[in-house]
């Protein structure tokens, strides 16, 4: 979309400002989890305080879509930590989006009252999809359907009726997840 079609308009990236935070926090409290799992300690005793409120806090911030700047501040503080630093290394050993550090790295940028989404935030964005997703594009003069088919075990059995008159297939896999546990076998 934001190639070959005309981008997001300022509104529609405005409507994804909820889903930039609540990616943000998901991340921090990925990272905050693993510690535990991983048996890394923080690097100054005093961030498992802001952690215990990073969980408190993090809950109503999620369901309002907005970043309160307290929440802001326990995060940045979490996010400089040598131990969460280390987990953050460790990523590949747990389910971490791989937008975290670009969300978390700019966070004095999406904390801001006046916060708009920019087309890079928005390309960043992580939802589950559920259901199949379709857009349509041109690209020199031919006409491509696109399918986005949710990778959940569970949309499989969805994908059959996309291939009716189909002439060529392609699965896009991102590079950077050749190493990842897949979500929901980590879930068994």
């Amino acid at each position: 979309r934001i190639i070959h079609e005309d981008g997001y308009s300022e509104e529609e990236c405005r409507q994804y400002k909820a889903v930039v935070y609540s990616n943000t926090i998901q991340s921090i409290m990925a990272i905050i989890k693993a510690m535990g799992n991983l048996q890394i300690d923080f690097g100054d005793s005093s961030r498992a305080d802001d952690a215990r409120q990073l969980f408190a806090l993090s809950c109503t911030a999620e369901e309002q879509g907005i970043m309160p700047e307290d929440l802001a501040n326990v995060i940045r503080r979490l996010w400089a930590d040598n131990g969460v630093q280390m987990c953050f290394n460790r990523s590949r050993e747990y389910q971490l989006n791989d937008s975290a550090a670009y969300y978390l790295n700019d966070l004095e940028r999406i904390a801001r009252a006046d916060y708009i989404p920019t087309q890079q935030d928005v390309l960043r964005t992580r939802v589950k999809t559920t259901g199949i997703v379709e857009t349509h594009f041109t690209f020199k003069d031919l006409h491509f359907k696109m399918f986005d088919v949710g990778g959940q075990r569970s949309e499989r059995k969805k994908w059959i009726h996309c291939f009716e008159g189909v002439t060529a297939i392609i699965f896009c896999v991102a590079l950077s997840a050749y190493d990842l546990v897949l979500a929901e076998d980590e879930e068994m």
